[in-house]
């Protein structure tokens, strides 16, 4: 079939007609992203709001970004590049450890964080605490290809409670922890869970020999880099022998997504992550997969470098960073609110 004159009206015409039906929805959020920046975006359809006993849950259909979860008024997955933000969150830290068994995770309402974990067929069991049942049932109805069927693994136990609590708790010990949990607001307990006595604790008492953690850090662009990323990356510093800082381009999030991982000096971890060359994170990928896994659609051996090579402003923040966040003086991170 060759496309018509009129094709191309008609098609301008619908997509014209769509843009009217997201309209007369009447409803747009908008996010404050920095001090003098905000942006909206266009909801089309609801398919949930509500809010249980810690957050305000919603889970919409945007024009731009598709099906998104958001969770008092604040994006935190979309359809169009949530496995952008996963991967970049999971593949690093179970990649740099050899063999990881029993993984951690912090949060991870949407599954999406346990679906990568669980693509390793030498993982025997991945831990998942999330404060928020509701939130994360919700997510297993409305976001099905965030878990990708993964809630059904027998290797993934769920715990609903506090992460904080659990691990101080518990007597179980990780290979790799993994923290996807809400950026640390003053309203929320999640902020304890940045600071340095969670870290000290975890690198002296839940990471085996040679164990990884990882977390979700934040806005890493230029406007707020300065903020809880670097806090986060120099706490870190405090608890660990290695630290290194990495970000992704998270459009649904405004731009670049900054993440921290940390190791503590042993003989089966390089010393950076630089000592895993494009082949070898290639070759570990492809040898740690089970048969059956999805193909990653953004981590792999050459995306693994180019996470990690920060431009020299950010490389600069996080080398002049003094600030530790602790339970006593914590890091903040500020938000707008919901306008319609």
């Amino acid at each position: 079939h060759t496309p018509e004159r009129g094709d191309g009206h008609a098609r301008m015409a619908a997509a014209g007609d769509e843009r009217k039906a997201a309209m007369s929805l009447g409803l747009t959020l908008t996010e404050a992203q920095a001090p003098g920046l905000k942006r909206q975006i266009m909801v089309e359809e609801v398919f949930f709001q509500a809010k249980s006993q810690f957050q305000e849950n919603a889970v919409v259909r945007t024009a731009a970004f598709g099906r998104a979860l958001f969770m008092d008024k604040q994006i935190q997955s979309s359809e169009i590049d949530e496995f952008i933000y996963h991967e970049s969150l999971v593949g690093p830290a179970m990649t740099i450890h050899p063999n990881p068994k029993r993984v951690f995770i912090g949060g991870g309402g949407e599954f999406a964080t346990a679906r990568e974990v669980l693509k390793h067929k030498g993982v025997e069991e991945c831990v998942m605490v999330d404060i928020d049942e509701e939130a994360c049932k919700i997510c297993i109805e409305k976001l099905p290809t965030w878990h990708d069927g993964c809630v059904s693994d027998k290797r993934l136990e769920v715990v609903y409670g506090d992460a904080m609590k659990y691990m101080f708790e518990s007597k179980k010990k990780f290979d790799v922890v993994i923290m996807d949990i809400a950026d640390p607001v003053e309203a929320g307990p999640g902020y304890k869970l940045y600071t340095k006595e969670f870290y000290e604790h975890v690198a002296k008492n839940k990471l085996n020999p040679g164990g990884v953690i990882v977390t979700q850090s934040t806005a890493a662009d230029i406007m707020q880099c300065r903020k809880s990323y670097a806090t986060i990356h120099n706490t870190l510093k405090s608890a660990f022998d290695n630290v290194f800082g990495y970000s992704a381009e998270i459009i649904s999030f405004g731009g670049a997504w900054g993440f921290n991982i940390a190791w503590n000096k042993h003989g089966s971890l390089p010393d950076s992550p630089f000592g895993l060359s494009v082949g070898e994170v290639d070759k570990r990928i492809k040898e740690k997969y089970s048969a059956d896994a999805k193909e990653t659609k953004f981590y792999d051996g050459v995306t693994h470098q180019h996470l990690f090579h920060l431009p020299k402003y950010l490389r600069k923040a996080l080398a002049d960073c003094t600030a530790v966040s602790t339970i006593e003086n914590p890091c903040y991170m500020g938000y707008g609110a919901l306008e319609t």
